[in-house]
């Protein structure tokens, strides 16, 4: 399946948030959620990115894809 840019349900703007800010915004935003639907995620803290692979092993949550492009990191996230 090829995933859109623009092919996501909710959408979450954790810019200029330091861990663990961005991984507890985005468990409580998943929450909210139904299973299959996708999360985007705006981060601009340069330990996400590890920080979001973890978070995605450890909840069963898939992280689909992550792009990084003028220090910000998006995020796409499937709820489990």
């Amino acid at each position: 399946m090829v995933w859109h840019m623009t092919e996501f349900d909710r959408d979450l703007d954790a810019r200029g948030l330091n861990c663990p800010l961005p991984i507890l915004r985005t468990k409580k935003a998943l929450t909210g959620m139904s299973s299959g639907q996708i999360l985007r995620i705006l981060a601009t803290d340069p330990g996400s990115v590890k920080d979001f692979q973890a978070f995605a092993k450890q909840t069963g949550n898939t992280l689909l894809f992550h792009i990084e492009e003028e220090s910000v990191h998006t995020f796409f996230m499937q709820k489990k």
